[in-house]
């Protein structure tokens, strides 16, 4: 499951129990630029549950100085007894440019972020300093990379892949090859239940949302653009439609009723994905997340 900055902490303490009573393997937690930060809900959600993994999905090198994210995840870590994964990446351009954050050279960043994070995890110095304390040396680093140049990048300095919401199983088999990983987190947005019509209509709007600020971004980020148009199989042309039709259902989302779901999530399985993780867009997540877990027999 998929927690974001949308989500007061006690929101996300309350889908978070509820995830690890359902059996879910893992709640990750996304954060964007001047949305919640997602450090006090990760916190409150290692000290109320006992088994999920609890991952951090994304934590940048922009907004926090590479040190401070070894402290920052080593201590939640200790707070989960071994809980948590870390995803790093180079976060939303536009926003942190606002900022007025020089974030020209994401990938020389981001590889200096990797080399200082473990190494201060490994109780290394660097530049002359090092944490005080021992830290799990083994918490998982994953990387967030869509362009080839970064996936490359994945492949040398991290534990596993993150991929974006708004790329398809395809793009998801390909990302997996081109940066080696044996682990693949992926977001995906979801709306599942009995009433196939119904899921469709609360997903719409939202999928609509999400097409209308990635294709913003693929008019500035080619490897966005070949994400969307050239693994959807979609024209080009119709990503101006103002409402969005079954195709781009099938392509970006997890939607519809129990034979939906287990052909979308089958999709995404054999396209390497090794943790398929959900932003469950109904109003009743904890149901629809007890729906599907039904309907793919776990």
């Amino acid at each position: 499951m998929r927690l974001h900055g949308g989500l007061a902490p006690v929101r996300c303490i309350e889908l978070a129990k509820a995830a690890e009573a359902e059996g879910l393997s893992s709640v990750w937690f996304a954060e964007n630029p001047l949305e919640r930060g997602a450090l006090t809900a990760l916190a409150a959600c290692a000290a109320s549950t006992s088994c999920i993994e609890l991952g951090v999905g994304v934590w940048n090198p922009y907004l926090r100085h590479p040190a401070q994210i070894a402290m920052d995840i080593s201590a939640l870590d200790e707070l989960a007894n071994g809980r948590v994964a870390l995803g790093i990446g180079s976060g939303l351009a536009a926003p942190i440019e606002k900022l007025g954050i020089d974030n020209k050279r994401p990938l020389g960043a981001l590889e200096e972020c990797f080399d200082t994070v473990r190494a201060l995890l490994r109780g290394e110095t660097v530049d002359g300093v090092k944490l005080s304390y021992a830290a799990r040396p083994d918490i998982p680093l994953l990387m967030a990379a869509r362009g080839e140049r970064a996936l490359r990048l994945c492949g040398r300095v991290a534990d596993g892949l993150i991929v974006s919401n708004m790329c398809p199983p395809g793009f998801a088999k390909h990302a997996a090859l081109a940066a080696r990983a044996r682990r693949v987190v992926q977001y995906v947005p979801c709306s599942v239940g009995p009433d196939r019509r119904q899921a469709v209509a609360a997903m719409t709007p939202v999928l609509a949302g999400l097409l209308k600020t990635f294709w913003g971004l693929a008019q500035r980020v080619p490897a966005a653009r070949t994400s969307l148009v050239t693994y959807s199989g979609i024209p080009e042309a119709d990503f101006a439609m103002v409402e969005p039709d079954e195709r781009f259902l099938e392509a970006f989302t997890v939607t519809g009723d129990a034979d939906d779901c287990r052909r979308r999530v089958a999709a995404y399985r054999e396209a390497g994905v090794t943790d398929l993780v959900l932003t469950f867009v109904g109003a009743e997540p904890a149901r629809d997340m007890a729906y599907l877990l039904r309907a793919l027999g776990a």
